[in-house]
């Protein structure tokens, strides 16, 4: 009997994302059979999945050395079997890849990196209004806006903030009223889009924020823009991406990318269940090819 393709998710999690029956649902239409597993326990044997598909490790942050000591394990006992990999979560988990990006010219909410705590107050005055994050976090978690800094920015209060380095932008105020759009590219291709709109003053779009995510129609432009950005990030690292979701922004006049989820994008199959068949489809293509 053949092994089962592993979803990996966290303890916290045990049947993974929302609507992740769907994903179960679409892997066995196509005669896959596959299964949640957690990444952290130890009685999983990586070695014999034929595919492994990290899904809803949301834990990763709090915990990013095991996680990409883990990453790098399976990646070396399960081949090429480990979608996207870990040289590409080792990338994406630090934020500093948006300033990066941000410089090769591509289109990305302007982002400054202050590594320590004395090139964070002049990296927030920038702005008139600023966001700042440790470069590692996930889940909105240290997420702090500074709405100007009262007697200068030699009066910066960092007690809200994680840890640093930290990433600096500017507060793009269409967050509240157009959201941030996710285009999720799954095979090189985009094929769908979400809203998520934040709840009252708040900008953090996730739902234990209250913040509220509903399905649009996929925006050629917006489609367009996360299309460029995962094709420069293969060019640029010689990487081929299975899957990214491209989250973006309206800012001056144009979408511009305000994070590139490469390592455990939800695919909101609650609110956007045909996802489930085209993540299965590059499943499928992935066992075709090994």
């Amino acid at each position: 009997m053949t092994a089962p393709v592993l979803l990996v998710t966290c303890a916290a999690r045990p049947d993974g994302e929302p609507g992740g029956e769907h994903l179960l649902e679409a892997l066995d239409a196509r005669g896959v059979a596959a299964r949640w597993v957690a990444w952290d326990d130890p009685s999983v044997d990586w070695a014999a999945a034929p595919l492994v598909a990290v899904r809803s490790t949301w834990d990763y942050d709090q915990r990013l050395g095991e996680f990409l000591a883990w990453a790098e394990r399976v990646g070396a006992a399960a081949g090429d079997r480990l979608l996207n990999g870990a040289a590409v979560f080792g990338w994406n988990a630090d934020k500093r890849y948006l300033a990066e990006l941000y410089a090769a010219g591509l289109p990305v909410v302007p982002t400054l990196v202050a590594e320590d705590e004395g090139e964070l107050p002049p990296a927030v005055a920038t702005y008139e209004h600023a966001v700042v994050k440790s470069t590692v976090g996930a889940g909105g978690r240290g997420v702090v806006v500074f709405d100007g800094v009262p007697g200068g920015p030699e009066e910066l209060d960092e007690s809200a903030l994680l840890a640093g380095p930290w990433v600096v932008q500017p507060l793009v105020e269409s967050i509240r009223t157009v959201g941030e759009h996710s285009v999720f590219v799954l095979g090189g291709r985009a094929q769908g889009q979400v809203r998520k709109l934040p709840a009252g003053e708040e900008i953090r779009v996730h739902e234990e924020y209250g913040g509220a995510s509903a399905p649009v129609e996929l925006d050629p432009q917006a489609a367009a823009r996360a299309a460029t950005v995962v094709s420069h990030v293969e060019r640029t690292h010689g990487w081929t991406l299975d899957y990214a979701r491209v989250d973006l922004l309206h800012f001056e006049g144009r979408w511009v990318v305000s994070e590139l989820e490469l390592i455990e994008p939800g695919l909101y199959l609650d609110v956007r269940p045909e996802l489930a068949p085209a993540f299965a489809d590059v499943v499928a293509a992935r066992l075709a090819l090994s």
